[in-house]
């Protein structure tokens, strides 16, 4: 059985992580993390079996770290995983430039796992996406269409700018050459070539929709995503960390887990 730490656990996918692991037997959570200051359980305590302990550090028999919370308290954590030779799966959104070398530093110590989505369906979608990319992508108009909910903080979101970078990537270009994050006003010239296009929506309780647009002279290739419960994340995520507490200290994603990378190649 597999001792783990949840952090941000009165949040939604915190909630979320501690009942799928409560019905999985090959896991067992010892530490569900709140933020210091942190007074309203909600429907945590519905959740919680009496052999979890919850409070603002990680017990010392943790064997992984989940988070899916903010990238401040995040690389917090992540100081702590290092010290105790903690693996650690981030799920966690939102890092800048900065924030992602600290992560990168933290997995020459210990194994980490990024995937701005754990789901199975989005990192095969990715996979397609590449394809896609590959085959008309210097040829095609391309638009990313992102909506989650309206507490969501972070925008465009982690997964549309993997998708953005995986398709920027194979084509050749940096995507920060070529994204434009929404538009506005009369431009005083058509859409360059290669541009790639995001697009951002908040509202009511949406999880997670995706949609990339490949638009081409007579025909249009849309590629989608739909999240219908957070449960699919916290399927990916258990997963993720069933895989990484077996491997040496190094960056990994989520093709890492799936094998997606190996198939590819074969």
């Amino acid at each position: 059985m597999l001792k783990l730490a949840i952090a941000g656990a009165a949040g939604r996918m915190g909630l979320t992580l501690l009942q799928a692991a409560d019905t999985d037997p090959k896991f067992s959570v010892v530490s569900a993390l709140l933020r210091e200051g942190h007074t309203d359980l909600g429907d945590l305590v519905k959740v919680l079996t009496e052999s979890v302990c919850y409070s603002s550090v990680i017990a010392d028999d943790v064997q992984c770290l989940i988070d899916f919370t903010t990238p401040t308290y995040t690389l917090l954590l992540l100081e702590n995983c290092v010290a105790s030779r903690i693996p650690c799966v981030i799920g966690t959104t939102g890092f800048e430039a900065a924030q992602l070398k600290e992560v990168s530093k933290a997995a020459s110590k210990i194994p980490v796992l990024l995937a701005p989505n754990t789901s199975l369906g989005v990192n095969l979608v990715l996979s397609l996406l590449s394809t896609a990319a590959t085959a008309i992508g210097d040829v095609a108009d391309i638009e990313i269409i992102e909506a989650h909910h309206r507490g969501k903080l972070d925008a465009p979101s982690g997964t549309a700018l993997r998708m953005g970078e995986v398709i920027a990537d194979a084509v050749g270009h940096s995507l920060s050459d070529v994204a434009i994050y929404g538009r506005e006003g009369l431009s005083d010239s058509v859409r360059p070539k290669n541009q790639i296009g995001f697009s951002t929506i908040r509202a009511g309780n949406t999880i997670g929709d995706h949609s990339v647009l490949f638009a081409l002279g007579d025909e249009t290739i849309e590629i989608s995503h739909r999240a219908n419960s957070r449960e699919l994340f916290a399927r990916g995520a258990l997963r993720a960390a069933e895989w990484l507490v077996i491997q040496p200290s190094g960056l990994y994603d989520m093709n890492d887990v799936l094998g997606l990378d190996r198939a590819r190649s074969k």
